[in-house]
Formats: structure tokens, sequence, C-alpha cells
């Protein structure tokens, strides 16, 4: 394992992060706190309690999950997509480094930039209401995991796309409505029946559940479920790297 070239892709990426600090990480935030201003004053008072637990807490995992998701996609997509751009990819893929250094150094960077934006954002939801984490630790873990297994998505989005457009494509029309319609501010036992089984197909309810379970002890769906549609859903974003790489689709092309 070439760790020095791993730790150069990853230092690279980092510090374009913070050359546009204001972008990657304010902008978000003030995104994020306008959700608390809108959704946990204006509807929270309207709400009183969600399975026990007030609306405006209620509504704090589901906001960073939509942060982190798209934050991930849109920085490993990015990342691996400005080489293709510019050309320097064919040095990348000369370079005596194997595919895996390459995409651990490229989705270790844009999982790290998305949850230092995530953490921050459940620091700055203190402030506007009062949080208990039930389960720190399985939290941290959803919290990372979730952050790998979009950053690998995002890796992918970057070796598919042709053109910057391309790039916000999947970010915008379909991981943040499937977020939106994932449980993100409400629970989907408050859906008709129907409209409950329905929304068991969109993958990102497993995701906010057991995200939610961390915090409050309180899930849509079992934890154990969560765990294995997020470690099928890495699994599935693995292979289908390795098949990029073994194949050289849309990189060699």
């Amino acid at each position: 394992m070439n760790f020095m070239a791993i730790a150069s892709i990853y230092r690279f990426e980092m510090a374009r992060f913070f050359r546009t600090i204001t972008q990657s990480l304010v902008s978000p935030v003030l995104s994020t706190s306008l959700y608390f201003v809108v959704f946990g004053a204006a509807i929270g008072s309207r709400i009183d309690e969600v399975e026990g637990v007030s609306y405006g807490a209620f509504i704090v995992p589901g906001l960073i999950m939509l942060t982190v998701m798209t934050q991930a996609t849109s920085n490993a997509s990015f990342g691996i997509y400005f080489p293709k751009f510019i050309g320097t990819i064919y040095e990348l893929l000369s370079a005596p480094i194997s595919f895996i250094e390459v995409v651990i150094g490229y989705v270790g960077a844009a999982a790290t930039k998305a949850l230092f934006i995530g953490l921050v954002i459940l620091a700055t939801s203190f402030f506007f209401v009062d949080i208990q984490i039930a389960h720190p630790i399985a939290m941290i873990s959803f919290l990372v995991l979730t952050c790998v297994s979009f950053a690998l998505l995002g890796f992918i989005i970057g070796i598919w796309a042709g053109n910057f457009e391309q790039l916000q494509l999947i970010p915008l029309l379909v991981i943040t409505p499937l977020v939106f319609l994932g449980g993100s501010f409400y629970s989907i036992s408050m859906l008709p029946t129907v409209w409950q089984n329905i929304t068991l197909f969109n993958p990102v309810v497993y995701l906010i559940s057991g995200f939610r379970w961390a915090f409050f002890d309180t899930a849509d769906v079992p934890v154990a479920i969560s765990l294995f549609a997020i470690g099928l859903f890495t699994a599935m974003c693995l292979g289908v790297i390795w098949w990029i790489f073994k194949t050289g689709w849309r990189i060699r092309q």
C-alpha cells in the first residue's frame, strides 16, 4: 500500500476545501440555520412532539443527513472529475499507484469534509434546540458510514459525468428529493399505510431512521435493517468502482 500517494491526494483535496472555506462550510451552515428557523420555529410551533421528541429536535438528524449526503457526493464527484477535465487524470493513472489507493485518497478526503460539516451542523443545532444523543458511538458510526458510502457514490458520478452540469444532476434531482421524501422532517408512521409501504422503497429512509435512532432511541425501521442497507449500498458502490477501473470506462475513453 502506497501511503505516501494516498496522503498526497488526501492533502491536495483537503487544501482545496480550506481554500474555499466560505462555500464549503459557511454556506451549508447558513442553509441549515434557515431550515431551523422555518421548520423548527414556524412549523414546530404548530407541532408539539413527534414520537415523544420535540419537533425542532426531531428534524436535526434529517438536516444533518441532507447536508452530509449532498456534500459527500458533490465533493467526491468534483474531486475526481476535475483531473479528467484538465487532463491530469492520465498522470494519475500512469503513476505507480493502484486504483484502491486513488479511491482511498479521493473518497477519504470527501468523506472527511462531509463529516466535518456534519459535526459543525450538529454543534450549530444546539443553539436552536435541546438535543440529547442516546447512542453517541452509534451516531458517529452512522455518520461516518454515510459519509463514506455517499463519497463512493460521488466518485462514481465524477467518473460518469461529461460536464459540470452533470456533476450536480444526481445530487439535486435524485439525492435531495429522496432525503426530503425519506422521513427527514417527519416520521413515516404519520403517513397513510399505502404511502408508508411506498416510502420503504426509498433507500434513504433506512439511513435517516438508523441515524435518528442513535439520537432518540426511536426508529421507523429496525436498526439492523438500516445497517444492512448502508452496508449493501457501500458494497454496491465499491463493486461499481472496481468495474470502472478494470474496464477503464469513462477514464481511458
